[in-house]
């Protein structure tokens, strides 16, 4: 299938690890240019070397609990890149207890996704193909196996609310909005990997968990994501793909 992204420009936050990483990494195969952003520089910055030999990257540190920080991580990307198609909502702030998570978990997961789409709406306006995806989680859906997962769990729940007001809302002007919820994840230096290493029973029971017996991985849920950002998703808006191995008891009638 040809999922016509060549040319597509797109910024992504989160990205020098993980589902951020994969997501820029298969959107770059698939032709489109793409603008990363992340908190630790270093790490950024080895992750915009590697994807730059597939590609044009564009990258830019930004802690994006700063609203400010958005809104001039998406100018600087618009000028680097020529303008926006896409943007991909992926930083995340780490699960937690107490006021400090819920601060945390609310700027960082949700009022980013906010202001991102704020910030990179007049580059949608003008794009032929404009799409704006949201990561948010199955512990929106239902409550996780994680018991520290609480303020994640519900601003991710008020992601996906925010994703379907604004597939409402922009639609008039052809900008799609979805989001993919992913189940567990198992990548390099990612929260299973350190619940494998310090409660492996956790770790078990949570692959158990799955139909499919088994962690998504990170480019499982890139290539969910890069598909609905495509043209080839043209007519889906509004919709929360779930990519979890049937981690979740649920399906969506």
């Amino acid at each position: 299938m040809d999922l016509r992204l060549t040319g597509k420009r797109a910024l992504i936050t989160g990205g020098s690890r993980g589902i951020g990483f994969a997501t820029a990494t298969t959107l770059l195969k698939e032709g489109a240019s793409v603008g990363i952003c992340a908190r630790d520089e270093q790490a950024l910055g080895a992750a915009a070397d590697k994807l730059s030999e597939l590609g044009t990257v564009f990258h830019q540190a930004a802690d994006v609990s700063d609203a400010a920080a958005v809104d001039a991580f998406v100018r600087a990307g618009a000028d680097a890149l020529g303008g926006v198609d896409i943007v991909v909502a992926n930083a995340s702030a780490s699960v937690g207890e107490g006021p400090s998570a819920w601060a945390n978990n609310f700027h960082t997961d949700l009022m980013s996704f906010v202001g991102l789409i704020e910030a990179a709406l007049p580059h949608l306006q003008a794009s032929d193909s404009a799409s704006v995806i949201a990561i948010a989680s199955t512990s929106a859906l239902e409550a996780g196996i994680l018991p520290t997962a609480n303020s994640f769990g519900a601003l991710k729940a008020a992601m996906l609310q925010h994703a379907a007001a604004q597939a409402r809302a922009l639609g008039a002007d052809g900008i799609r909005v979805n989001a993919v919820s992913p189940g567990p994840v198992y990548f390099d230096g990612g929260v299973w990997e350190n619940i494998k290493a310090g409660m492996p029973e956790l770790y078990e029971a949570a692959k158990a968990g799955a139909a499919l017996g088994k962690f998504a991985s990170a480019d499982d849920v890139a290539n969910a994501v890069t598909f609905l950002a495509s043209p080839a998703a043209g007519h889906i808006t509004g919709t929360n793909l779930v990519v979890d191995g049937a981690f979740t008891n649920r399906f969506a009638f």
